[in-house]
């Protein structure tokens, strides 16, 4: 199943770096997921460390940021002290989120074919519904893309 804009936004209950349940129905805020292949890689860096400087401005929009990947909760939590990341970072070592979203593709380097996730980011508002989705993200200013929107949309 993908999710489009102005769909529902699909449930689902994931531990974050700290091994806590965050389950997206019961979060009252706007919410950003940033779907990523892998923590400690240079893309996935810029990424988490972009969305964690702007954490203060995602917030005034009532907005709770959280990246998701296969990584392990460990892997997070080591993620997160290396680089000083102020996000919340979910494992879905099942990848049943990344399926569910549509992030978990068929890629190919070099001639050979494999399954990872394709760099997603989604905002979703206070009711659950999808406003937009940016796929196939670039991150060199893709942060900085994201909180614009929101800044037209949400306040």
């Amino acid at each position: 199943m993908t999710i489009k804009i102005h769909s529902k936004a699909l449930n689902f209950k994931l531990p974050n770096q700290d091994n806590k349940l965050v389950e997206l129905n019961k979060i009252k805020e706007n919410v950003i997921l940033f779907f990523y292949p892998k923590d400690n890689t240079p893309g996935c860096t810029i990424e988490a460390i972009g969305f964690s400087k702007l954490i203060t401005e995602f917030k005034k929009l009532d907005c709770q940021v959280f990246g998701i990947s296969k990584d392990s909760v460990k892997k997070h939590q080591n993620f997160i002290k290396k680089q000083n990341l102020l996000v919340d970072l979910l494992s879905d070592e099942e990848s049943n989120v990344c399926e569910s979203y549509g992030v978990w593709i068929e890629k190919s380097m070099y001639g050979r074919k494999y399954m990872g996730i394709e760099r997603t980011t989604f905002l979703i508002n206070s009711k659950k519904i999808v406003i937009n989705i940016w796929p196939k993200v670039k991150v060199n200013n893709h942060v900085e893309e994201v909180i614009e929107y929101a800044q037209g949309c949400l306040s």
